[in-house]
């Protein structure tokens, strides 16, 4: 295999996501998979600049400029891992074999105190329309059996 077509150019997805920018981070709410993300500072940055043309090197580069601080190409990995996990790049992420998987915590201890924060993606997955009925605990005060838990609202107007 030459080593172009080992060449990764991660693109961002932007079909069927609605973003919200907020001053330290991006959130960004997946239609399709009825599922919220927020992407702290580095993670956006890094995500925004995934253009499909820039290699991990490049993105690094960038980031650098941008932040004017020093950007190891291991944090960018580390970040595209985490994308491609939550399925916000366009296409799969094939982690060329020569770059070493790195952990969070790895990442902080080899970055330690730099003023560029470790990238992260927290994750949540929204309810369906079903999920969302809620019923009333046992002893609390009802007005008909659909509103307890178990189907039963006594004579003294209490979940059974």
């Amino acid at each position: 295999m030459s080593k172009k077509a080992r060449t990764i150019f991660p693109l961002a997805r932007k079909q069927r996501l609605i973003l919200k920018e907020l001053p330290d981070e991006l959130l960004v709410y997946d239609l399709d998979r009825n599922t919220a993300h927020c992407l702290n500072e580095t993670a956006a940055a890094i995500w925004k600049l995934c253009n499909g043309r820039s290699t991990a090197t490049e993105i690094a580069t960038k980031l650098a400029k941008q932040t004017r601080q020093p950007v190891d190409e291991n944090l960018v990995w580390l970040a595209l891992e985490q994308l491609d996990r939550d399925q916000l790049l366009a296409d799969k992420l094939l982690l060329p074999a020569q770059v070493a998987r790195i952990s969070r915590r790895a990442a902080v201890k080899r970055i330690g105190s730099a003023a560029l924060a470790v990238p992260l993606v927290y994750s949540i997955t929204a309810p369906t329309a079903a999920q969302t009925g809620t019923c009333l605990p046992r002893g609390a005060p009802c007005t008909m059996d659909s509103q307890c838990c178990s189907g039963n609202c006594r004579g003294s107007g209490l979940c059974a």
